[in-house]
């Protein structure tokens, strides 16, 4: 990561470096283009951001704004949107600028038509008439092309800016949000808030400004019209109104239908990251099914609401579409009716300002979509920059020389911020420097609270509380990065080689590392998957040890460890190293209380007794409960074995084991032996293949088929239509009334055409993303642990949200508009040729040229879009991390460095995006050069016949369709290049559709008897198990028999194997070698659903779903309230008794 750092500050970026002509004309894009097209693009020849575009700046300007506007206006919060609205004042005013000459130069083709129209009719005013306007078309519409390029290129940076503020200001905020606001928002939510919500307004600048020159669009061509047919141009305007008028309420239920889909979106991944991060335990208890449906049941909702959107969309469409056709006829059928007379100059000048102004009107359905989730989008967000956060209200102070470091006094907690409804109360606590201080009770009386209330973490309610000093906290439940060994110990500090290995030897660290594949240089996966529990909880202790603070807070980190692993801990670690530090110890282990200075006796969210141990001992009724009861179970233990005084002891066969420190010389980790792989993406051209699978799901080809046709009839229809007009217009023996009514009625057929079309492609979308989802969740949970393992969550959470989102909402209709629009171009392109041949010269070459420049773009495109959905993977992977172990980094005080690197992963995301958009502006900027040639030779040839060669009418209907080619042939590139772009996400959602699935849920022919096992005897015969094919064995041919209904101890040093022997009972790893029998039966003869639906287990990991007790106790619902009563989890009940959320 460093090294790219190095680099962005180091080297200045092309863009940076371009002067006015390489930014105008994108030619500082060219070094980058040339690379792509030679060699497959890799993450390093993405260069980097320049400086203003990068997260941290527009952070920094948005932070910098919005405190100055909190001092101006002391009363009211400002407003998000206002804030970013006035840092990027100029950035919109310039592309706004851009949009305003494009559009001027748009109008002036009509004009230009007009005056041509009458040269061919012999009614020029000089000599040169024709040359000098085919020269003029080509200047106007290199002006056009210019000033078009500028505009997108500058909104999607902008967007891209916004884009990369939001991501980073939504983790800011997930860093400091308080306990309540984490139940309004969970972290799928907040996962969505960066890859759905930020994306979607990120592409609002682009359309920000279609808003209103549509509308100035709208007004020239009025003008236009007027100036050709006078008083006609009231019916336009009528017909205008009435479209617009009809889509109003249209927008609304739009706008309400979104913001459902949004909602739905959330809740099924929700329920998916939920799944996804417990699969073991849904695999160990066979609950796949179950929890799979549930997701289903959430995703049919998600459909209802997106099937009612999408079809909002395509009505939209067809009234869009349908427009120019609508004001056409009623323009013309006022001629008819106030008898202003028709001629090719006034017909064309109306069929070439319409249809210019179709392309614009036709994208609003698009910009109504796109602002509408844009709006949505952005209140979810403000509501979530808005939400409460941690207040702070220890009193942190880094004062050396303190005789009390913690002090608490008559202070109560709530996690509910509900003073009525405490969790911890009459909290009175006095620890000196250096004190050891043991935390017991029983299991929910408030140990971890309080340890939580000494953090920040729960709200206080009264009293009034001072920390002191630097602080180390080692969490219940381990939370481990991905990342290597060292990384996770390392946690940001500096490497000090001595301190580092005294570290690994104080944590009983050295034998494991050596078992390592690459020692601390060996990749451990999300959440420590690869290590055991114990080695997982020592690496957070070796975590707090290096980190060398003030205060130790151990929230019972001797659970996950063996015994004498425990007592080896306890006597080098805490009574050893710690000697000098203040350790709050929460422990069970009543062993270790002897020796510690003073022990907390917890009841209820109350400390009931303080005191050492023999003092509690002699007067505490309920502290003798508790050792007896531990003694009761544990045997009468020896508690002279532990060291009764503080001394420095060091167990001198773990010292020695630092010998040439063999673990740390591996340093070049092999990839091969690693267990996180690079992420897997797809590599140059890739064909048809994407597509092909996209229309292959549920009849997609038939209804593909369908909408071809119905708009290939729409195209004709609409060539006849013009054709009529243009060879009648002139035509004395064909009535005025006869002329407008066949072309009235050509068009009415053809907006058939277009309603079908448009509800073919919903169906499309639809079945497509009912049958890719259905598939892709079919795979995820067939999937082996090893996948799981080796797989981060941020990569299937990246597809099942944002690639998701895509492939619902954009790809459907960026399918239909890349081939309309290519299909528009090309009906342009014949009528030119048709009625000019000649300038079939210079356009054959150009398509062949236009085919060449596509394939050169699309080589560079497509890699920089794949590389942008691994980037986007990553940072969804950090986000995810950082939410799960957000109290550890805020004890650590790392806040600003995990923020530092998730902008490093905010800018590494955004790179590719910026130079694939800049990329699609440089081609279409080529491409419209050479539209321009081609329309402007087809007016030379026109201009060099004499006048009368060709009828007024086909010169008006070639030019007019020349006009509009610029605009048809970039859209139809463009779109291609957007549908090229967009199926990248069916690509990478494609990659977990196929993962090879574990062995199969039932076997029909090999079911077990309904009563098996009934003695449940095990035999197990040199069992070889392995994790990978290419990994060592973990377990050696183990062979041994247990007798049914005996009670077997399983012991070991932490990652001997134990957790991996009860896994292969269960078949989450099938054996290498060897079998395993139950009853006589041989496991792995039996479906996976029938052997692990009749073992029970109770998991290493404690997993609670989000829901009720009710349901953790019962998920599948199997059981009525007066069974589940019956149980007497005497643990359970005495959490419902004080618990305040009993439910």
């Amino acid at each position: 990561m460093d090294t790219n750092g190095e680099a962005a500050n180091s080297e200045c970026t092309p863009f940076d470096k371009a002067g006015y002509f390489s930014e105008m004309s994108f030619w500082w894009l060219n070094p980058l283009m040339k690379m792509g097209y030679e060699k497959p693009l890799e993450d390093k020849d993405v260069p980097v951001l320049g400086t203003t575009d990068r997260a941290q700046n527009q952070y920094l300007m948005f932070m910098e704004k919005l405190n100055s506007m909190k001092q101006s206006q002391s009363h009211a919060t400002p407003s998000v949107f206002w804030i970013i609205v006035s840092c990027h004042k100029r950035a919109i005013m310039v592309s706004g600028f851009f949009a305003l000459l494009k559009v001027i130069t748009l109008s002036a083709g009509p004009l230009l038509l007009k005056s041509f129209i009458n040269v061919s009719l012999g009614k020029g005013t000089f000599k040169y008439e024709g040359f000098v306007l085919a020269a003029v078309m080509f200047v106007c519409k290199c002006c056009e092309s210019l000033s078009q390029r500028q505009w997108y290129f500058r909104t999607r940076r902008l967007g891209l800016q916004l884009r990369s503020f939001l991501s980073a200001a939504i983790y800011k905020k997930q860093q400091k949000l308080s306990n309540a606001a984490k139940m309004m928002h969970s972290s799928g939510e907040i996962m969505n808030y960066v890859t759905v919500d930020a994306y979607r307004i990120g592409e609002f600048p682009y359309w920000f400004h279609q808003t209103w020159t549509t509308t100035v669009q709208l007004c020239l061509a009025l003008g236009i019209l007027y100036n050709s047919v006078g008083a006609a141009v009231v019916s336009s305007l009528g017909v205008i109104i009435i479209t617009v008028l009809c889509n109003a309420p249209l927008a609304k239920l739009q706008h309400k239908f979104q913001t459902k889909l949004m909602e739905a979106q959330d809740a099924r991944l929700k329920a998916m990251s939920e799944s996804l991060v417990h699969m073991k335990v849904l695999k160990l208890y066979a609950w796949e099914g179950h929890f799979k449906k549930v997701i289903e049941g959430l995703r049919e909702v998600e459909y209802k609401w997106l099937s009612a959107f999408q079809l909002r969309r395509a009505y939209n469409g067809v009234l869009f579409w349908s427009s120019p056709v609508l004001v056409s006829a009623a323009t013309f059928l006022t001629c008819y009716l106030l008898k202003i007379p028709l001629d090719a100059s006034n017909v064309f000048t109306t069929v070439a300002t319409l249809r210019l102004v179709q392309d614009p009107v036709r994208t609003i359905p698009d910009v109504i979509a796109v602002v509408i989730q844009a709006k949505v989008a952005f209140t979810r967000i403000s509501k979530f920059l808005v939400a409460p956060e941690l207040n702070g209200q220890v009193g942190k102070k880094y004062l050396m020389g303190i005789d009390y470091p913690i002090v608490m006094n008559s202070c109560g907690f709530s996690w509910d911020e509900n003073p009525l409804k405490p969790t911890l109360k009459n909290i009175n606590l006095f620890v000196k420097a250096g004190e050891k201080v043991a935390i017991c009770g029983e299991v929910g009386s408030g140990k971890t609270t309080l340890l939580a209330a000494v953090l920040g973490e729960v709200p206080k309610t009264e009293g009034t509380i001072q920390v002191c000093g630097k602080i180390a906290y080692v969490s219940q439940t381990a939370w481990i990065q991905t990342g290597t060994v060292q990384d996770n110990i390392l946690f940001g500090s500096l490497m000090d080689r001595q301190r580092y290995e005294e570290t690994l030897a104080r944590c009983s660290l050295v034998k494991d590392l050596e078992m390592l594949p690459v020692g601390d240089r060996t990749q451990i996966g999300e959440r420590g998957v690869n290590l055991s529990g114990g080695q997982k909880q020592r690496v957070q202790l070796a975590r707090a040890l290096y980190q060398n603070a003030d205060i130790y807070l151990l929230d019972d980190p001797f659970s996950a460890v063996d015994a004498h692993t425990a007592t080896s801990l306890f006597n080098d670690y805490v009574m050893g190293v710690l000697s000098d530090k203040t350790v709050l110890l929460v422990t069970h282990q009543v062993d270790f209380l002897p020796v510690f200075d003073s022990i907390l006796l917890m009841l209820d969210g109350e400390i009931i007794r303080s005191a050492p141990y023999q003092d509690l001992l002699a007067d505490c009724q309920e502290f003798k409960d508790l050792v007896n009861a531990h003694k009761d179970t544990i045997g009468i233990s020896d508690l002279n074995n532990i060291a009764p005084h503080r001394g420095k002891e060091i167990l001198t066969n773990d010292t020695d084991n630092i010998h040439g420190n063999k673990y740390i010389e591996q340093a070049k980790s092999s990839p091969v032996d690693q267990l996180i792989r690079r992420e897997e993406r797809e590599s140059g051209d890739t064909g048809l293949k994407p597509y092909m699978l996209y229309l292959s799901q549920n009849k997609g080809f038939l209804y593909a088929s369908l909408c071809i046709i119905s708009h290939i009839i729409f195209v004709a229809g609409q060539i006849s239509q013009n054709s009529w007009m243009a060879a009648n217009v002139q035509n004395a023996r064909v009535s005025t009334l006869k002329l407008i009514s066949v072309y009235i009625a050509i068009g009415a057929c053809t907006i058939f055409f277009v309603l079908s079309r448009s509800l073919f492609i919903v169906v499309i979308g639809v079945q497509t993303s009912r049958s890719l989802f259905s598939q892709l969740l079919n795979s995820l949970f067939r999937a082996p642990m090893s996948f799981f393992d080796s797989t981060p969550l941020g990569r299937v959470l990246s597809r099942v949200s944002s690639d998701l989102s895509i492939i619902d909402l954009d790809v459907p209709f960026a399918f239909m508009f890349g081939f309309t629009a290519s299909l528009n171009a090309y009906s342009s392109l014949g009528v030119l040729a048709v009625v000019t041949w000649e300038v079939l010269f210079v356009s054959l070459p150009m398509i062949v040229l236009a085919i060449r420049l596509q394939r050169y773009y699309l080589a560079s495109a497509k890699e920089l879009m794949r590389i942008n959905g691994t980037t986007k993977s990553a940072l969804a992977n950090h986000l995810g991390e950082s939410i799960s172990g957000a109290i550890t980094i805020r004890a650590f005080e790392e806040e600003d460095r995990f923020f530092s690197e998730n902008l490093e992963l905010v800018d590494k995301n955004a790179g590719p995006y910026f130079y694939n958009f800049a990329a699609t502006e440089w081609l279409i900027q080529r491409l419209e050069t050479m539209s321009a040639a081609v329309l402007s030779s087809s007016a030379f040839v026109m201009a060099l016949l004499p006048p009368g060669t060709f009828s007024p009418g086909f010169v008006g209907m070639a030019l007019s369709y020349g006009l509009s080619l610029n605009n048809s042939f970039v859209t139809s590139i463009q779109k291609q290049c957007d549908l090229a772009n967009k199926i990248i996400s069916v690509e990478r959602v494609s990659q977990y559709m196929d993962i090879q699935s574990e062995a199969a849920e039932v076997i029909e022919e090999n079911q077990p008897a309904p009563n098996w096992p009934q003695v449940g005897s095990v035999e197990i015969k040199d069992l070889k198990i392995r994790y990978r094919k290419d990994s060592p064995l973990v377990l050696h041919g183990i062979t041994c028999k247990f007798e049914g209904r005996d009670k077997i101890g399983i012991v070991g040093r932490t990652g001997s194997g134990k957790t991996t022997l009860i896994g292969a009972l269960f078949r989450l790893v099938e054996p290498s070698g060897g079998k395993i029998l139950i009853d006589s039966v041989d496991i792995t003869t039996l479906g996976l659903h029938d052997l692990r639906s009749r073992l029970g287990i109770i998991p290493q990991d404690p997993t609670l779903f989000q829901g009720t007790v009710r349901y953790n106790l019962d998920p599948l619902e199997k059981f009525s309230d007066k069974q589940i009563w019956e149980v007497r989890c005497i643990y359970t009940c005495n959490f419902i008794k004080f618990s305040p959320l009993s439910n």
